[in-house]
């Protein structure tokens, strides 16, 4: 202001009454000391004005990064639009999944979006490009409404047309039969095993750590020569999951003859027996409790329809029969349902994965509630074989949890392609980790009435750090994705929000039809009689395991070769 009224408003000095020398001079002082002052002041304004340190206080300018903008789309890749942050304004841009059969990883805290972003992208676009598909639905029918809906609107993608199956233990109307064992797939002794540990593990989460303990081992080889004998006897007409039940729940005494008695179970019946003739009978109670009490929840009619019949086989990725099946679990009965579903991943897992088949999509939302035996495995290997794999939950250390600390490491550490919406603690922190890190460039000023600092230097930091993860919102999306030679994606993270045309799914979701009815439930006279047919296949499954003891004591009875496996009775005490 006083270099302003100095340097302009002087004119009135030339009309003082003083000698022109002294009038010069004091002109020429009033111009020289307002310029000074408007130099200053002028100065000191340009400092305040042109740095303004709190501009950015998230830092968001620095870590923000130039992303895909190219859409990579091919025969099998799964492609998301998003808008992302970067030089002060949002850009359009794609997040290309070109290989998903490197597995991919959605993590996201309830709400955070992860379904209706990601999962229902992965089933709708792997549906339209010709996939067979698993899918294990949670929270059914939710994810199974969609993979019906858009497989009916979407036939085009396949040479045969798929089937759609539903595996669903609430609603027998609207689920179809499929026996997890049919002996037809079982073509050697582990594979019994397999679907033993597979049950077992399901029903006792908290023995995925203590494998190889002796009341762990001892109820899995119990529950898998039991399997294996149904798939031997009479060439595997009984060998279904409900049988095994009822046979593991009869007399301990009549079922280790029996099992003894052929030669490929002999071996692995050999503790129990030992342990039976040796008079440790506190032992051998505790053995075979461990798999009856567990399996004794899986008691269920409902349950015992769903597992005896055969309307379909598990190899979706038959090219002659490929398949759609969704199998539904139930929040309210997932220590149930899981145990038995898990069979169904297991025998899934090792049929699929198999050379000269056709590509197929593994979808499993909400993994931890489900013991899926041989996932890192699958991971790992089925690569080569066009299998997909995408898995959703909502924390690794949930992960951890519920399938061990070196197992779920395996899976965290196989995967290629991560999605990350909000998550915390721990998880945010390795996933900040592995997206790396940027130079980014830092301002140091230091202003005075004297004299102005300033001064740059550059640092490598967190490109996505773990407190911008946690705070993710809704549809926000951090990841990385892996690339494929000659679709070489140069900046593979990202971080954005995934478009979705709300106002088009809604459409969508409208017109949806629900599934079907699947199994009518009449009698002669037209009436429903679900409960009947129900208990009458529980029933004949109880009648048909009490025959096989029978027939088999009397055979072995009758065979000299096989006599001596009938202990004789004590002194003193009445024979059988």
């Amino acid at each position: 202001a006083a270099g302003f009224v100095l340097f302009f408003l002087n004119w009135w000095i030339l009309a003082l009454p003083l000698p022109v020398p002294a009038i010069t001079a004091f002109y020429v002082l009033t111009i020289g000391t307002g310029y000074v002052c408007l130099l200053m002041g002028g100065l000191w304004m340009s400092r305040l004005l042109k740095h303004n340190l709190m501009d950015d206080v998230f830092n968001n300018e620095n870590e923000s990064f130039m992303q895909e903008t190219r859409l990579l789309e091919s025969e099998y890749s799964v492609n998301l639009p998003t808008r992302f942050y970067y030089k002060k304004r949002w850009n359009d841009g794609w997040i290309n999944v070109v290989n998903p059969f490197r597995a991919s990883i959605v993590l996201g805290t309830p709400g955070s979006g992860k379904s209706y972003a990601v999962v229902n992208n992965f089933i709708k676009q792997q549906i339209e490009k010709g996939f067979s598909m698993y899918c294990y639905d949670f929270k059914f029918p939710d994810l199974s409404t969609i993979a019906y809906n858009h497989l009916m609107n979407h036939p085009d993608g396949y040479k045969v047309q798929p089937k759609f199956y539903v595996i669903n233990f609430d609603d027998p109307r609207r689920s179809h039969r499929c026996n997890p064992i049919a002996a037809k797939f079982m073509t050697d002794i582990s594979d019994a095993y397999e679907s033993a540990y597979t049950i077992m593990l399901n029903l006792n989460k908290t023995w995925i750590e203590k494998q190889g303990d002796f009341f762990v081992d001892s109820p899995i080889i119990l529950l898998a020569a039991i399997i294996w004998f149904l798939k031997i006897y009479k060439d595997g007409r009984y060998c279904t999951f409900p049988h095994a039940i009822e046979l593991l729940n009869k007399r301990y005494s009549d079922l280790f003859i029996i099992l003894t008695s052929y030669p490929s179970l002999e071996n692995y019946l050999s503790p129990f027996m030992d342990a039976w003739k040796s008079g440790a009978q506190d032992q051998l109670q505790g053995q075979i409790a461990s798999a009856k009490i567990p399996l004794s929840r899986l008691i269920s009619p409902q349950l015992y329809w769903v597992m005896s019949g055969e309307d379909f086989t598990l190899d979706i990725n038959n090219p002659e029969e490929p398949k759609v099946l969704v199998v539904g679990n139930n929040p309210d009965r997932q220590g149930i349902y899981g145990a038995a579903l898990g069979l169904y991943n297991s025998r899934i897992v090792r049929l699929i994965n198999q050379k000269g088949k056709l590509k197929s999509s593994i979808i499993i939302d909400e993994l931890p509630t489900i013991y899926f035996r041989g996932l890192d495995n699958l991971i790992a290997t089925a690569r080569s074989n066009k299998v997909a794999v995408c898995l959703g939950f909502q924390d690794f250390s949930q992960l951890e949890r519920d399938y061990g600390e070196k197992e779920a490491k395996v899976i965290e550490n196989t995967v290629g392609n991560i999605f990350s919406g909000q998550v915390m603690g721990d998880t945010a922190r390795i996933l900040s980790e592995r997206f790396g890190k940027n130079v980014q460039c830092r301002e140091s000023l230091s202003i005075s009435p004297e004299q102005q600092s300033t001064s740059y230097s550059t640092q490598l930091d967190s490109l996505i750090p773990a407190a911008k993860i946690s705070n993710l919102s809704q549809g926000m999306f951090a990841g990385a994705v892996a690339d494929n030679f000659g679709e070489e994606i140069e900046q593979k993270v990202f971080h954005a929000k995934i478009v979705v045309d709300t106002a088009a799914v809604a459409r969508e979701e409208k017109s949806y039809v629900p599934i079907p009815q699947i199994s009518f439930f009449e009698d002669e006279n037209g009436e429903d009689c679900m409960e009947r047919q129900i208990e009458e296949n529980y029933d004949r499954i109880r009648v048909e395991v009490n025959q096989i003891i029978k027939d088999e004591m009397e055979r072995i009875k009758t065979d000299p070769a096989l006599r001596h496996l009938i202990p004789e009775p004590k002194k003193g005490t009445a024979s059988r």
